[in-house]
C-alpha cells in the first residue's frame, strides 16, 4: 500500500492495522518511491512511501484508511468514507468456459481498486456474470480495459444504469440498480435519483448547439462565464440518468471536439422515471428492461421494437414485438412467420389439394403454440445487437 507518515515511525517487522478494515499484519518491507520502488529502514512523519502488507484479500486495503501501530493505536484520520458505486453495469464472458477466469480477474482487480464492487448474477440470454458496481463513467472503462488487456478476457458489457432511491408506502427504503427490480406498475412507491452539478468549457460558437443538447438530456443551465481565453464555461445541472445516454459522444459532436465536461454527483431528487418492459411472443424478456425518462418512454420503446424486428430472425410461428410502459403496450410489430412451401412437390390436379396441405399446415403451427412451443430463443447475437447504439 502506498502512504503518507502523519506522526510517528514505521519499521520493517512492525505489527500494523488497518483502523476501517480491522485487518492486521506485520510490515515485509517499507519503502520509497523515486520513481522506482527502494527499500529503506523506516519511514517518519511527512514522508510518503509504501509498505508491504502480504495480504491477499480483496476489500481490506482501501483509499483513505489509516494504518496504525497494534500495540499503540491511533485515532483514525478524519475525513474517511467508504466507496459508493454510482454507476452499474454487468459483465458477462463471452464464453461461459471463462466465468471462473473472470472472477479471479475481478478478485485480483479488487486487490489494489477497492471501490470496485461486484456480485454474481445470471441471465438467460448470456449465462453466468457479474453486476459491478462502479464510482463513474470513467471507472467503469478503466476495469473494462484491464480485464480485457491484462486478462486477455472476452467480456460483454450492458448498458450502464445507475441506482435509483425507492420509498415503499410502508416506509421501506431499497436502492434499485436493475430494471428488472424496479417496482411494477401500481405499486405505491417514492423514487429518487442522482443528479450531477457539472462545468462544460467550450468555445462560444458551440454554445447553442450545446444548450439544444441539454435540453434533449433534461439538463439545465445554472450559470454561465466568459473566461480570459473567450471560451465559455457553462455550469449545469442533469440527471445522472442522462449522462449514460452516451452524453460525452454527442458533446463532442455538437463542439466539433472542442467541448469538455467535468462533473460531481449531487444530492438526490424525485425521479419522473417509468420501467420500459420488452415482451417477445407475449413473454417478458428481463434483459431488455430498463429506466427512461418519462418524457422519452414512447421514443424509446418505439425505437426499441423497431430494432429488435430487424435484428430478431423469423421463427415457425407469428411473432409479437411490444413494448410495454405503466401496464400499457404503447409500441408493437409483429414478425412474420418462415413459410415453406409445402406444396412444392405437387404438380398439375385441383387446387384444393394444395389448399388442404397448406391448412394442415396452419394447424399445425396453431398446435405447436398451444403446447408451449411458441417460445423464441434470442440469441447472444441478438443481445449485442441491441446494445450497440446507433
Amino acid at each position: 500500500v502506498f502512504m503518507r507518515v502523519f506522526d510517528g515511525e514505521v519499521k520493517k517487522g512492525d505489527q500494523l492495522c488497518f483502523v476501517a478494515g480491522g485487518k492486521s499484519f506485520t510490515a515485509l518491507e517499507v519503502g520509497m518511491v523515486t520513481p522506482t520502488e527502494v527499500p529503506v529502514d523506516s519511514l517518519g512523519a511527512g514522508e510518503i512511501g509504501y509498505i508491504v502488507t502480504g495480504i491477499k484479500e480483496p476489500g481490506i486495503a482501501t483509499v483513505g484508511d489509516t494504518l496504525t501501530l497494534e500495540k499503540k493505536p491511533a485515532p483514525p484520520l478524519p475525513g474517511y468514507a467508504p466507496a459508493r458505486p454510482v454507476v452499474w453495469a454487468s459483465i458477462f464472458p463471452d464464453s461461459q468456459d471463462d466465468f471462473t477466469i473472470l472472477r479471479q480477474a475481478l478478485d485480483r482487480l479488487k486487490l489494489s481498486d477497492s471501490s470496485l464492487s461486484y456480485e454474481e448474477e445470471s441471465s438467460g440470454v448470456l449465462g453466468r456474470g457479474f453486476r459491478c458496481g462502479f464510482l463513474g463513467m470513467l471507472h467503469l472503462e478503466i476495469v473494462t480495459e484491464r480485464l480485457r488487456r491484462e486478462f486477455a478476457i472476452e467480456i460483454i458489457i450492458t448498458a450502464p444504469s445507475i441506482a435509483y432511491e425507492v420509498t415503499y408506502a410502508d416506509g421501506q427504503v431499497e436502492s434499485v440498480y436493475a430494471a428488472s427490480r424496479f417496482p411494477e406498475y401500481g405499486v405505491n412507491a417514492k423514487i429518487r435519483e442522482p443528479w450531477l452539478l457539472g462545468q462544460i468549457i467550450s468555445p462560444p460558437e458551440y454554445v447553442g448547439n450545446i444548450m439544444n443538447l441539454l435540453f434533449d438530456h433534461e439538463g439545465g443551465v445554472l450559470e454561465t462565464e466568459v473566461l480570459t481565453d473567450g471560451r465559455n464555461l457553462v455550469t449545469i445541472e442533469m440527471p445522472l440518468r442522462e449522462l449514460m445516454r452516451n452524453f460525452f459522444d454527442k458533446l463532442k459532436n455538437a463542439s466539433s471536439g472542442y467541448a469538455s465536461l467535468s462533473y460531481e454527483i449531487a444530492e438526490l431528487r424525485p425521479a419522473s422515471v417509468v420501467r420500459l418492459d420488452v415482451l417477445v411472443a407475449e413473454e417478458l424478456i428481463t434483459a431488455f428492461s430498463r429506466v427512461v425518462g418519462d418524457r422519452r418512454a414512447e421514443f424509446d420503446a418505439r425505437a426499441t421494437v423497431d430494432k429488435l424486428y430487424d435484428n430478431l430472425p423469423r421463427q415457425q410461428f407469428v411473432t409479437k414485438i411490444q413494448a410495454k410502459v405503466r401496464g400499457k403496450i404503447i409500441a408493437s410489430k409483429t414478425l412474420s412467420a418462415l413459410k415453406k412451401d409445402v406444396t412444392g412437390y405437387l404438380y398439375g390436379g385441383d387446387i384444393t389439394r394444395k389448399m388442404k396441405l397448406r391448412e394442415k399446415q396452419k394447424r399445425g403451427k396453431k398446435k405447436a403454440l398451444e403446447l408451449g412451443k411458441g417460445r423464441v430463443n434470442i440469441s447472444p447475437e441478438v443481445f449485442m445487437k441491441m446494445l450497440k447504439s446507433d
